[in-house]
This record gives C-alpha cells, sequence and structure tokens, in this order.
C-alpha cells in the first residue's frame, strides 16, 4: 500500500539507458504482486500448471529481468523478512479486502461478467510460502542477486542505497524515501504501462526517478520531518490521522517543527509515532548481501521453467539468450512485446 506522498516529490523522467551499468535494488515482493495480479486468464485465474502451481509471477520474473539485463541493468531483487508487529493492521485490512474481493469474483463469475470478474479476481491476488520459493529458485538459476532483508524490503534496499552498494531502491511505493534512499525509481515496466489497480485498464508510464535530497530541499524540511509527515498520513505501520492528507501535514509540520508540537497544539490524537519513527528512521538492516551476479544457468533455468513447470521453451531460450548476450556485449533485439 504505501505512504501517499506522489504530490509531494521531487521526480523527473528517466530515460532506461540512463541506468545501463548501474545496480538497482528492487522491492521484491512489489513486483512479484505487480506479475500474480496482472498476468491472470480472461476469467481471473493466475495462469498455472496442470498441477495446481502458479506461475504468473515467475513468467513476469523472467520477462522483466531479461528486460532490465539485456538493457545493461543489474537487478538485485529484496524480499521481506518478518513484518514488524505494529503493521499487523495493515495486513489484517489487506486481508479482509482479499476476502471481499474473493466474494465479488465469485458472484461475477457466476452472472457471466467476465471484465468484473477479472477486476476483482486481481484484488485477490497473495504470494504463498511456495510462489516466494520459486521465484527465490529462479532468480538463483538467472544468476541474479538476491537478499532476505530482516524486516522490510524497501529499508533493506535504502541501506544498500544510502551505503553506495546499489544505485537506487526501485518500488511503485514511496516508502523507500522514508527509509533514506538517496533515489527512488519507479515505473521500470517492460511495456511502458502500467495496470490501473482494481480496473481493467492500463495507463501509458515512463520511468521516473525521485531524489530524497531535491525533495527536502524543495519542501524545506529534514528527512525527520518527512517522516513525521508519512505518519500524520498514514503509513503502513500506523493509521494516520482522519481528514489530514499530506499537503496539510506538510503545513503543520512546518508550522510546528515535529509532530509533538504539532499533536499538542492542534490537539490531534496520534498514538504510537516514536515506535513508527523507529521502524523509519533506524530499521531492521543486514549487511550480509551480494550485489553481483553469477550470469545465468541456461540448462538449470530450462530443466526448472520448461522441464518442471511447461514454459515455451521457444519463449525461455529467447529471454536467457539474451541475458547471455547483454553480459557479453552482444546487441540483442528488445523484448517489449513480451508481456
Amino acid at each position: 500500500m504505501g505512504v501517499k506522498l506522489s504530490d509531494l516529490v521531487a521526480k523527473r523522467e528517466l530515460a532506461e539507458a540512463e541506468l545501463s551499468g548501474k545496480h538497482v535494488a528492487f522491492d521484491a515482493y512489489n513486483v512479484l504482486y505487480q506479475f500474480v495480479s496482472s498476468i491472470r486468464t480472461p476469467e481471473g485465474y493466475p495462469l498455472s500448471t496442470k498441477d495446481g502451481i502458479v506461475i504468473s509471477h515467475l513468467k513476469g520474473l523472467l520477462s522483466r529481468t531479461s528486460h532490465l539485463v539485456s538493457r545493461g541493468i543489474q537487478p538485485i531483487f529484496v524480499f521481506d523478512g518478518e513484518p514488524n508487529e505494529l503493521k499487523k493492521g495493515t495486513l489484517d485490512l489487506r486481508r479482509k479486502r482479499k476476502e471481499d474481493a474473493l466474494k465479488e469474483w465469485e458472484e461475477a463469475l457466476r452472472v457471466g461478467d467476465m471484465e468484473r470478474a477479472r477486476t476483482k479476481a486481481m484484488q485477490t491476488s497473495r504470494l504463498t510460502d511456495e510462489m516466494v520459493n520459486n521465484a527465490l529458485r529462479l532468480l538463483d538459476l538467472m544468476g541474479i542477486p538476491r537478499v532476505i532483508a530482516p524486516a522490510d524490503g524497501e529499508a533493506q534496499a535504502s541501506y544498500m542505497c544510502a551505503k553506495g552498494d546499489v544505485f537506487a531502491a526501485s518500488s511503485q511505493d514511496f516508502d523507500s524515501l522514508l527509509f533514506g534512499t538517496p533515489r527512488l525509481v519507479r515505473n521500470l515496466a517492460v511495456s511502458g504501462k502500467r495496470k490501473i489497480a482494481g480496473k481493467k485498464a492500463y495507463i501509458s508510464v515512463q520511468p521516473e526517478i525521485i531524489s530524497l535530497e531535491e525533495t527536502l530541499d524543495a519542501l524545506g524540511i529534514t528527512r525527520e520531518q518527512l517522516v513525521d509527515i508519512a505518519i500524520l498520513v498514514g503509513t503502513d505501520f500506523n493509521p494516520g490521522v482522519k481528514g489530514i492528507g499530506p499537503k496539510k501535514a506538510l503545513k503543520l509540520i512546518r508550522k510546528y517543527g515535529n509532530l509533538e508540537n504539532a499533536c499538542e497544539r492542534e490537539r490531534i490524537p496520534l498514538l504510537e509515532f516514536d515506535s513508527v519513527r523507529r521502524i523509519f528512521l533506524d530499521p531492521d538492516v543486514t549487511d550480509d548481501y551480494s550485489t553481483e551476479g553469477s550470469g545465468p544457468d541456461m540448462d538449470g533455468v530450462m530443466d526448472f521453467l520448461v522441464g518442471e513447470l511447461g514454459f515455451s521453451k521457444n519463449s525461455v531460450e529467447k529471454h536467457i539468450e539474451a541475458m547471455v548476450g547483454a553480459s557479453s556485449g552482444r546487441t540483442q533485439v528488445s523484448l517489449d512485446r513480451f508481456f
């Protein structure tokens, strides 16, 4: 879900060529949810094998990774670890929404409304342990570095960027800015379009880069104050204050300097903000990671995707050959037609 900061951040369009030769740390769950949500049958079912193994996210991961590597971008996928206890409310809310969407999906199928069925089906998306483990296995076979964070994946990606081990963190959410990433990249989609959440429609998007320093300078605030603004609006770790959006929160923090003063002077009943602050300003991260890949194991990928899961041999070969060609400096054909 993420914090709503779109109206406040300093962003500019980014050509993919600007990322060539650079390492980018991706919020893995954010990426995989996009795929399992959008790669579905007309009725709304995720793609799966005859044995019921979901493969939507693997098709997307193969295509996205091949696309990035063929353009000289080195991805590192960062997976969430154990969620903070304060995230329980957000997770419970998401679970309830998925349950409601499932009922609406089933009803739409019953009455033959396929468009609504697919839209509601997308809202039921989830990642099981099996799905995550298969994604990890595919990344290992492709020689793509991956990291399992102690807690929040965006916190870990932001830490890696702040250390200078990667050029940017990549996520559709803005939480990485709160975690301190110097640069956040969004919309690195293969096709140049993105599915509108909950709708059977796409919008054209361009990759964009957001600078934390430029954002703070433009707003005239510190990172600590940006975190206070986010807490007022609401994060994955607290519900925020009803009636306070990003612009009003910015005005309050500029006027009073911090949450304590704003809550006291405006009589805002906001609890737990010290704990939420610590999550963003002193997150649980690890130095146990590598940002360097090893190159794809062609036979291993083929055995897994084609032999075990029934992928098209020709399609898998094209994706892997593009990655191998990129690593050896050969020019490869564009993969934009895939997915």
